[in-house]
């Protein structure tokens, strides 16, 4: 399928020969100066994008595309530069967007959808920062919006990627403070009809006048694939459909690269990442420097410290330090150098925040005992997909040499998610179980992620008896690491066994 890189006469014919999705409604004009616009930013060329806008405000100032697109624009900023200080600053344009799209043409398809992206949007931000109550309210103005949006304006297709998205992010979200909160509002989604509904718009957008709006129905898509759906067809899918964007763009490069860390697809993740397009019409996205400081290391390759450092050199956010730091000290204990093992684990203590699940797993790790070397090992080459070489390390090992408590279940467990991986399944059944045994009621999460995974290999093995039994066991389990988001994937495992 070939790769979408539109020129500019491409533009002009679509903003003048599609119909309904673009240029019916003279106050949501989105023409081929915006069309230009909004490709630019889901490249991430936001400082082209800014000047295209600029350009079009002084033409077409009332056009009503403008907040909308301006609003991704802070978006994507701040999701690559994970500020808080631009953050806090740049959430007060919300209201003049919305209070612009709100006097503007009622008769227009895009009236409700841009006001409904505009908060959610802001909503898929502020949860990174912990503005749980503000963010809930924002997705249930977004729903209601687009709800109303499909009864007045049933063929436009674009509101199944809002309605998809907040579907999927809401079923299968964890327990915490914004599933609390959304419950109080009344609002459930379902995991299964909000990746339906992004599917369908994956594979027939592009035979559509819907077309220029493909990257975005992707990014949205991939990051339901990867992060909330944990879906064994992540990779895939990814790899398919980001195929036919143009590589150009900085966003494709990084889609790609972290499903492939996710799935074991590690020396794919390398590639992808060294050849990422760059240039000063991109935004600076450091979080790209640590996601291939991890993949280096995951292959225990020590010039992973390079990409570390370069991310703490240019990381302007709060998010990632105590990962950042947590990776580097992992480096020096496999290098032999205790001293700088232990420099790096205080750094993980007392710099950078907890906002994100990463960081507070790093201020976890480094309040926990020093990691053993052959299991710390055996760890990061599971990460990386090099399965029989992480089984080769542990083979050299017995459970004698572990003592009881955290080594113990740790051993166990890593035996069992490599040969889980390795296709193993009684071999991976045997280890989880022992997994189970040592560490049941230690604080770590080697215990409930082995009832987890149990489960999902009873499941596959059509054997629902034994499968519910093990999603429970996960469930019932309390005070560990992970322990939302496992509980949260158990009862996504009940529910397909229903």
């Amino acid at each position: 399928m070939p790769k979408r890189n539109f020129s500019y006469t491409k533009y002009v014919f679509l903003a003048l020969f599609l119909t309904c999705p673009f240029s019916l409604f003279a106050n949501f004009d989105f023409n081929a100066n915006c069309l230009r616009a909004y490709q630019n930013i889901f490249e991430l060329k936001l400082t082209t994008a800014k000047a295209l806008i600029a350009n079009e405000k002084k033409v077409n100032p009332d056009n009503s595309i403008i907040p909308l697109l301006e609003n991704y624009i802070d978006y994507f900023h701040l999701l690559t530069t994970e500020s808080k200080t631009d953050f806090d600053k740049l959430k007060e344009n919300k209201s003049k967007r919305l209070d612009q799209v709100e006097g503007d043409d009622k008769s227009s398809p895009y009236y409700l959808y841009a006001q409904a992206e505009i908060n959610l949007q802001w909503a898929l931000i502020r949860g990174r920062y912990g503005e749980y109550f503000t963010a809930a309210r924002e997705i249930k103005k977004a729903n209601g919006l687009l709800q109303d949006n499909v009864k007045k304006f049933p063929g436009f297709h674009l509101n199944s990627k809002g309605l998809g998205v907040i579907n999927a992010f809401l079923g299968n979200l964890p327990d915490g403070m914004l599933k609390s909160t959304l419950a109080t509002f009344g609002i459930k989604g379902n995991l299964q009809t909000g990746m339906n509904m992004l599917d369908n718009l994956a594979e027939n957008l592009p035979k559509s006048t819907y077309e220029p709006f493909y990257e975005e129905v992707i990014f949205y898509y991939v990051f339901v694939l990867n992060d909330i759906a944990h879906s064994p067809s992540a990779y895939q899918k990814t790899m398919k459909y980001t195929g036919r964007i143009a590589d150009s763009s900085l966003l494709k490069a990084y889609l790609q690269a972290s499903v492939c860390t996710k799935t074991g697809h590690n020396a794919e993740a390398i590639q992808i990442l060294l050849n990422r397009p760059s240039g000063s019409y991109y935004e600076s996205f450091p979080y790209l420097d640590l996601l291939l400081g991890k993949a280096m290391l995951n292959k225990l390759d020590y010039s992973a410290t390079t990409y570390f450092n370069r991310f703490l050199q240019h990381n302007k956010g709060v998010n990632y330090i105590k990962d950042a730091n947590l990776y580097l000290s992992w480096s020096s204990l496999l290098k032999g150098d205790t001293g700088a093992y232990s420099a790096f684990v205080a750094k993980v203590k007392t710099t950078g925040y907890t906002y994100q699940e990463k960081d507070k797993q790093a201020l976890n790790e480094a309040n926990s005992p020093v990691p053993d070397v052959s299991l710390l090992k055996a760890r990061l080459l599971f990460d990386g997909g090099y399965y029989s070489k992480g089984l080769e390390v542990l083979s050299d090992k017995k459970e004698s040499d572990y003592t009881a408590g955290r080594n113990k279940a740790e051993y166990y467990y890593r035996l069992g998610r490599i040969n889980d991986e390795l296709g193993k399944d009684e071999h991976a059944l045997s280890n989880y179980q022992l997994a189970i045994n040592a560490g049941k009621t230690l604080k770590y999460y080697f215990a409930a992620n082995s009832a987890l995974h149990m489960g999902k290999i009873y499941e596959r093995q059509k054997n629902y008896s034994k499968a519910k039994a093990s999603f429970n066991t996960a469930i019932q389990m309390k005070n560990h690491e992970y322990e939302s988001s496992i509980e949260t994937q158990a009862k996504a495992g009940l529910n397909r066994i229903k």
